[in-house]
């Protein structure tokens, strides 16, 4: 990573209007601990604001995710705070893990950014991966999310928070926001912190009518991303989640990259001293390459 996530990243990373009436976009970062590239990417982009102060319609704000996970570089403390965000969770306020304390907190920030003062609330939360991966939107068919997500210039994959319960979008998506998960790229990629500055500039130009050629990074900051790092947008659907226990012992085999096509009977995996041998001609997403994580791989197909 070409710049690294202080002791003391601030819970809000940034705040910025020009005071006209418009929508709220509430960005996450490093909900995941070892996925700093996200709030790197936050701070660069407040650094430019404060830099050009364009004008926008209504309010960016900024916000860390596993803020002690972050200063540790590990994914998470006691629980993966993007499985956190369940409604018993939420309804219970019980704060007995690091990761619940950080969801309220997280949570109170967004109350005080109520629906009734903007025109409409919009949310991305950045994430990277642990394989190789060109950028992809994860997005929640629900609300006019998909239709939102499809401003966005990169693979669009339907379904994964519907498999995976608890996610951070979900909260957000049930409490009434329109938004997306994105995954800019591999965790150490220096790419992927261009690709998160990139899509949140777009989202400022889309939801906060920004216009793009008043900010001083302009074009580059937005081309890296839309240019040379995003395929063309296709959109995928997931057909089956490989889950695992944490008893299980995984391995990988070694080389999968996000959206590689997978063949009937191709070795994927071994799980606890057994083959794990794809079922479909499709393509591989999300394989685990790291140590945390209960998802071994998914497989999803094109629409």
């Amino acid at each position: 990573m070409e710049q690294e996530v202080t002791q003391d990243t601030p819970r809000i990373i940034g705040t910025y209007t020009s005071n006209k009436k418009g929508p709220l976009l509430f960005v996450t970062g490093g909900v995941h601990g070892n996925e700093p590239s996200g709030v790197i990417a936050l701070q660069k982009v407040f650094t430019e604001l404060e830099k050009s102060r364009p004008q926008i319609e209504g309010t960016i704000i900024g916000v860390a995710g596993n803020k002690k996970a972050l200063n540790l570089n590990k994914r998470f403390i006691d629980q993966d705070l993007n499985r956190t965000w369940t409604k018993e969770n939420v309804d219970s306020g019980k704060t007995d893990t690091q990761e619940k304390k950080e969801m309220f907190e997280i949570i109170e920030i967004l109350e005080q950014y109520p629906e009734k003062d903007f025109t409409k609330r919009y949310f991305l939360d950045c994430h990277t991966t642990s394989a190789a991966t060109v950028p992809f939107i994860s997005v929640q068919e629900v609300n006019d999310n998909d239709r939102w997500a499809h401003k966005f210039p990169t693979y669009i994959i339907r379904g994964f928070s519907d498999l995976v319960y608890g996610c951070i979008d979900h909260y957000l998506s049930r409490t009434g926001l329109t938004g997306f998960v994105f995954e800019a790229g591999q965790h150490e990629d220096k790419a992927s912190i261009e690709n998160h500055e990139g899509v949140i500039w777009l989202a400022l130009k889309e939801a906060c009518n920004l216009d793009l050629s008043k900010i001083s990074c302009y074009p580059g900051c937005v081309d890296k991303f839309v240019k040379e790092n995003a395929p063309e947008q296709k959109t995928f659907e997931i057909i089956h989640r490989h889950g695992l226990e944490d008893s299980d012992e995984f391995k990988m085999e070694q080389g999968f990259e996000n959206f590689q096509k997978i063949e009937k009977g191709q070795l994927l995996a071994h799980q606890n001293g057994e083959e794990v041998r794809s079922e479909w001609n499709a393509h591989i997403f999300m394989p685990l390459y790291q140590a945390q994580g209960n998802d071994g791989f998914f497989v999803v197909k094109e629409v």
